[in-house]
């Protein structure tokens, strides 16, 4: 596996790190007083500090939903992704869309969720029922 690097902004750097160690388990790599870097499982994501709120670009429907755009997150397995959820709703998440199976019973059904960090920029987890869906057509 080749790791990916996605830079991000962030209006505050404590709570982006509160959320994204504490809630979402990630750990700290490298870090200044303007930028911290994360292990998203396996991948390097760089919280960069900016001084404005961060914008939606707009919504794409997908299986029904409004889908915020941009957004990133991880595909993770299945057992994963429902501890994720139910850690994020004890932790009284909002989510933009909760936890739910999209494409039921098609090629590439899955679970998903969406929800927001302390910036404002959206997150997608997600998990295949076959993890050989990833790609499938």
């Amino acid at each position: 596996m080749n790791p990916f690097h996605l830079a991000f902004p962030a209006t505050d750097l404590v709570a982006t790190r509160r959320f994204y160690v504490d809630l979402l388990g990630c750990r700290v790599g490298r870090e200044s007083d303007d930028w911290i870097d994360f292990d998203f499982w396996g991948h390097q994501i760089t919280a960069h500090r900016v001084a404005g709120p961060v914008a939606v670009a707009g919504r794409n429907l997908v299986d029904g939903k409004a889908v915020p755009v941009p957004h990133f997150g991880v595909a993770l397995s299945w057992e994963a992704f429902h501890a994720l959820a139910e850690r994020l709703t004890q932790a009284r998440i909002a989510f933009i869309i909760p936890p739910h199976v999209r494409f039921a019973g098609q090629v590439g059904e899955q679970a998903t969720m969406f929800f927001q960090d302390p910036s404002g920029n959206h997150l997608e987890f997600k998990a295949f029922r076959k993890a050989a869906d990833l790609f499938a057509r």
